[in-house]
């Protein structure tokens, strides 16, 4: 009779470990059903391209041939081996300009996003929860917040921006709060809906019952749940927030030391080009900004589709 013992079981895997494990599950899970989106796979790969374009200006154009003293050919040339995009009324290449000014409007587009949700995701979330389980004190907290977003909300945006635009010192700074002070209130509206869904969830309720304080369910239990949310709202902002830059520069409010695309069809307008019939000095910096809105769009709404189970189901 064989009275050797039997090995002793492995351990079990401690919690960090499984809710690493599950972490890392949920993303393939998510890869896997955003690859299936070819909208959105085409949206991501111009955008990266885009990305690696803005990334490798400096290496693609030399900063002395955009300026107007050092122009490499002559003015409003049509397009031709030499300047694919023909080139300005300065005789820079609009090709060149387009490079560049890739790297502002993308930062713009990004750093105003940011402003915009951060501003929008706390509102939001804090109306949210506290109109939910704050008593009455929270309550009127949360009705003041939203009153605040719905006054937002009914502004003219455009016309807030150049307002603000205006009144601020100029600057790449200025553009990125004008516009971030402005479109928040759409992302506050939709945080709130979805923080009130979650608070009335059975285990927000346990952890206020085990003693959880405001800070501790909105950080753990909350924000969370919120994210995949903000996350499908910043994809479609950052395309909100890129031709809203280029409008306040085509306006003549932004700032005149940088190159923008909206300071392109600017610089265009004011060299009177559309009545000239200067199509090369117009058409692609439009294009430009509608390709990267477009390409920004088809990502948002492949994440929308892609967390929102009620979407998935649909396709």
């Amino acid at each position: 009779m064989n009275t050797a013992a039997a090995p002793p079981s492995a351990a079990p895997p401690s919690p960090r470990a499984l809710a690493r494990r599950r972490r890392r599950e949920a993303l393939r899970s998510f890869a896997r059903e955003y690859s299936r989106r070819r909208a959105g796979m085409v949206g991501l790969v111009g955008l990266l391209l885009l990305v690696v374009l803005a990334l490798c200006a400096p290496l693609l154009v030399d900063p002395a041939d955009l300026t107007v003293t050092r122009a490499p050919g002559a003015a409003f040339e049509p397009p031709s081996a030499r300047f694919p995009l023909g080139t300005d009324d300065y005789g820079r290449s609009i090709l060149d300009l387009i490079i560049w000014g890739s790297r502002v409007s993308l930062t713009v587009g990004f750093l105003a996003t940011a402003v915009s949700v951060a501003l929008g995701t706390l509102v939001g979330m804090t109306a949210g929860h506290f109109g939910a389980s704050g008593g009455t004190a929270g309550r009127l907290l949360s009705s003041v917040l939203m009153r605040l977003t719905d006054w937002f909300l009914v502004l003219p945006t455009l016309v807030l921006a150049v307002a603000l635009a205006a009144v601020l010192p100029r600057g790449t700074g200025t553009i990125i709060l004008a516009i971030g002070l402005t479109v928040w209130p759409a992302t506050a509206r939709l945080v709130r809906a979805q923080t009130l869904a979650v608070e009335a969830r059975p285990y927000v309720e346990r952890a206020r019952a085990l003693g959880g304080g405001h800070l501790h369910v909105m950080a753990w239990h909350v924000l969370p749940n919120v994210m995949p949310v903000v996350l499908a709202q910043t994809t479609l902002l950052v395309a909100t927030s890129i031709i809203a830059e280029s409008t306040l520069a085509f306006l003549g409010v932004g700032d005149p030391t940088t190159i923008s695309w909206g300071g392109i069809l600017e610089s265009a307008r004011n060299a009177g080009a559309i009545s000239s019939g200067i199509w090369w000095y117009m058409v692609p910096p439009g294009l430009a900004i509608a390709l990267v809105a477009l390409a920004f769009t088809l990502c948002g709404r492949a994440l929308e589709a892609v967390l929102d189970p009620r979407l998935r189901e649909r396709r």
